[in-house]
Formats: structure tokens, sequence, C-alpha cells
């Protein structure tokens, strides 16, 4: 078992290990004050996980509720918000309560935010199960929804106070799910740390995954600490992001997975960087077979046209231009900032 404690403005512990679902209670119950909490799933995750967790939460001391909701991006909206808050209050639930996500970044997400809106903020845990959210997106604090302009533009900074990493979990991946996680794993290796693209490129993954989340999880720790708000340092997370959500929203978010539209992402800005002298020579091609090992897309089909009408929604737009985050060799990143111009050649290149 690995324990990673993270400074922001809410301190907690992300513990990572295997069989921690049947102590769920136990980590939880000396992490939060709350004895009266709900389980928010989705119905992928909730025949697989939830009866063991309810079981060891009210073995602890809880008395708990479910709330569950069907799986996928489409559920990531305010609709499902508002059905959360309608059982919530239905429930009694008040500020001294707490949620807790059990699932992907979907269901993460939309727990966080759900947490950090209801009663202007209550109790939250994340108990995420997939790869994506174990090494990503249960770490940090963004919490958010999908409107109709773009995805997670609706949301809060919200930390939780435990995260619970059970990497039993990630056997009941398909294939293609775990590989979807890993988009964001390499993306650590790209921006921040070559010894971690190295041992993916070099090692067996599956053999070495709670070395390999504990990893991205200090990196993501680190930079949470050093900017908890997206103001400088933190932008590096969102390598392969800006042309993925522009991806995802090209395919109405059904199409093609986060993870997929962020390899894709990583790969087509990498190339454009090196063709512009912005990055090491051989540097893509490195990241391409990387990705390939891990099952991971190259390219889309989507028009660039459309991509780059679609990026202009995305958050880390400026009113000034557009922040992208490139790579100049593997380990390093930086943002540059662009004019709406020159993100357009640039993308054209």
């Amino acid at each position: 078992m690995t324990k990673v404690h993270v400074n922001a403005s809410r301190s907690y512990d992300i513990i990572i290990g295997s069989g921690l679902l049947d102590n769920a209670g136990e980590y939880i119950s000396a992490a939060i004050p709350s004895r009266h909490v709900c389980v928010v799933t989705d119905d992928n995750v909730d025949p697989l996980y939830s009866a063991l967790v309810l079981d060891s939460l009210s073995a602890s001391g809880f008395s708990t509720e479910k709330f569950v909701f069907p799986h996928g991006e489409a559920s990531k909206c305010h609709k499902t918000l508002i059905e959360l808050y309608d059982f919530l209050a239905e429930k009694g639930f008040t500020r001294s309560d707490a949620l807790i996500a059990l699932g992907g970044g979907v269901v993460g997400d939309l727990t966080g935010f759900a947490a950090a809106s209801y009663m202007r903020g209550i109790g939250f845990v994340q108990i995420p199960t997939t790869v994506l959210a174990q090494t990503d997106s249960s770490v940090g604090g963004k919490t958010a929804v999908d409107i109709a302009g773009g995805k997670n533009l609706v949301g809060a900074f919200y930390q939780p106070q435990l995260v619970l990493c059970d990497t039993d979990t990630l056997k009941s991946l398909t294939p293609e799910f775990f590989a979807d996680g890993m988009a964001e794993v390499v993306k650590y290796g790209m921006i921040k740390s070559a010894e971690l693209f190295e041992l993916l490129s070099t090692e067996d993954i599956h053999a070495n995954i709670e070395d390999i989340i504990a990893r991205c999880v200090s990196i993501k720790a680190q930079v949470v600490e050093n900017d908890e708000r997206e103001k400088g340092e933190r932008m590096l997370l969102n390598f392969g992001h800006t042309l993925g959500h522009a991806i995802e929203k090209y395919y109405n978010y059904t199409g093609i997975t986060h993870g997929y539209a962020v390899a894709i992402g990583m790969s087509v800005f990498t190339h454009i960087a090196e063709r512009r002298g912005m990055c090491t020579s051989g540097t893509a091609e490195k990241l391409d077979s990387l990705l390939t090992k891990c099952r991971l897309p190259l390219t889309t089909e989507a028009p660039m046209d459309v991509l780059f009408r679609n990026s202009l929604g995305d958050k880390k737009r400026l009113s000034s231009g557009m922040n992208i985050v490139i790579c100049s060799e593997i380990g390093s990143s930086h943002v540059e900032k662009l004019s709406i111009e020159e993100y357009e050649k640039f993308l054209k290149d």
C-alpha cells in the first residue's frame, strides 16, 4: 500500500493498494466526521462494488444511501445533477453529511460538483475505479458538469477529504477502458517525468500498476500544491486536452472516449511542434510508439477546421487568445500563449 499526502486548500491522503474496498468504511471513518453518507455511482459500477462499499460503511457505523445514474459522459449534465440534489434533499442530507463518489471520472466530476454546491459545500470522498480516475481526475479538486457549449464549463475547485484507489477494481476494466486511462498516464511522463515515460515504454504496465499510479498521483499532488487554481503550472496537466476536448465535442461525447481523444491531441500537437522546431527531434516518434503500445489512437478523421472552432469553446481559451501545452522534450513541458490567429495557423500546419 502507498500513501500520498496532498497539501492544498484542504489537506488529504490518497491511498493506493490492493483490497482497499474491503475496509473502505474504516478508512473513510478516520478521514471524515460525517456519519450519514450517500454513495453516488453509475449503472456499470453499481453491481460490481456498491454492495461491498455499503457493507463496509455500515459495519463502521455509517447510515447510508445510494444514488445510481446511467453511465457515460452524456450523464455528466445538469439534469443528473439536479436529480442528485433532489435525492439528497428528499433523504434529509445536511451540511454535516457527505457524498462518496464510487466510479470513474464522470462519477467523480459530477459527485464532486454536487458536494461543492449542495448547501454550499458538504463532505466528499473519492473512490475511483478506473485508470483515468485513479491517476488523474480523482486528485486535485477539479469538479464539473458539461453544457452544450463545451466540456467541464460549469464547475468548482473542491478538494476531497480522502481518495481510495483500490487497484483490484482495474481488473474489471475491458482492455479498451484500461487503454483509455493510460492516455493520462502517458501525459504525466511527457510533461514531468522522463523516468515514468521510460518505465511505461520498457516494462510491463499491468505488473507495475501500483507504482505507476503512485508516480502519477505524486506528480499531480505536487502540481496542485504549487498551483491549485490553475493559474500557472497546473495548466501543464492540459497537455493533449485542448484538441482532445474538441475531438470529443465533434463526436458528441459518445463516439470516442476521453482518453482516446487526449492521446490524439498529444500526438497531433507534438508532431506539429516538432515540425516547427518547438521540441526535440524524435519526440513525436517516441510518443507515438508508447501510445501504440498502450493501444491508443494517433489520428482522427475529424476536419481540422471544425476542431479549431470547437477548441474556441474550451475553458483554456483566454479573451486574448489560447493557452496550449507543448513538450519541448520527454519529461519537460511549457505553456505557449497564442493569439487566435496563431492558434489556427498552428493547427493547420
